[in-house]
């Protein structure tokens, strides 16, 4: 049985929506980030991550990390697009050596080992007419359970990305790709954030992806414990 609140380590952080999730499944978090976070609603260290992987990181149960996913989206294909360093690999290697739990998450297409999917259809978000997809890989040590997509249960799909807040398709069943016809309350609503500025938001993952997660890696702190 846990008879202490379980400890969360959410690096790369950005303003905290996988802390919120975490929070919500039962664990203190600290959030690092390189860059100053003064919307992170908790604990909050500014420091770079992988630095801090180097470190003593027996007091946490959980190490949630979000590299940056630039190296891998779409964007990595335009004409002005930079040159991204690609984090995940050295982040997988020093989170395998702390033993640790440990999740990483980025976007489709990032070189995750055996990911799940987790996509805002499964959980319901979106608003009135409008349903939440948001595809995002998480690669763990631990089990996780698998929902599945539910596309198409609401008319119009809307979209939170690159400082916008899209209408990704109407009722007819036609794209609409790069009509920002959604107000920024219907992304915060539709993400479940609300402490966010847009830029932010359009990083962030909803906490209920989190939140999910959080609660399987509790299961598994659990059922080792009971051994």
């Amino acid at each position: 049985m846990i008879k202490r609140r379980l400890r969360a380590l959410d690096l790369f952080c950005g303003a905290g929506g996988a802390g919120a999730g975490l929070v919500a499944a039962g664990f203190d978090v600290l959030g690092v980030d390189l860059s100053p976070q003064p919307r992170y609603p908790f604990e909050f260290m500014q420091a770079d991550a992988i630095a801090f992987l180097d470190g003593d990181l027996q007091a946490f149960d959980l190490i949630w990390a979000s590299p940056p996913c630039q190296a891998h989206t779409a964007m990595k294909t335009m004409h002005n697009a930079k040159a991204h360093i690609d984090l995940i690999q050295p982040t997988r290697e020093r989170l395998q050596r702390a033993g640790v739990r440990y999740v990483i998450e980025n976007v489709v297409g990032a070189p995750l080992i055996d990911p799940i999917v987790l996509c805002g259809t499964m959980f319901a978000l979106g608003t009135d007419d409008a349903e939440l997809r948001r595809h995002r890989l998480f690669e763990a040590n631990f089990p996780i359970p698998t929902p599945t997509c539910r596309h198409g249960i609401r008319p119009a799909t809307i979209g939170v990305y690159g400082g916008h807040i899209r209408n990704r398709k109407r009722r007819d069943g036609s794209h609409a790709r790069g009509v920002a016809d959604f107000p920024t309350a219907a992304g915060q609503a539709a993400m479940g954030i609300d402490w966010m500025t847009l830029t932010e938001m359009s990083e962030a993952i909803p906490p209920a992806y989190s939140e999910f997660i959080g609660l399987a890696a509790r299961m598994a702190i659990l059922l080792e414990k009971s051994k």
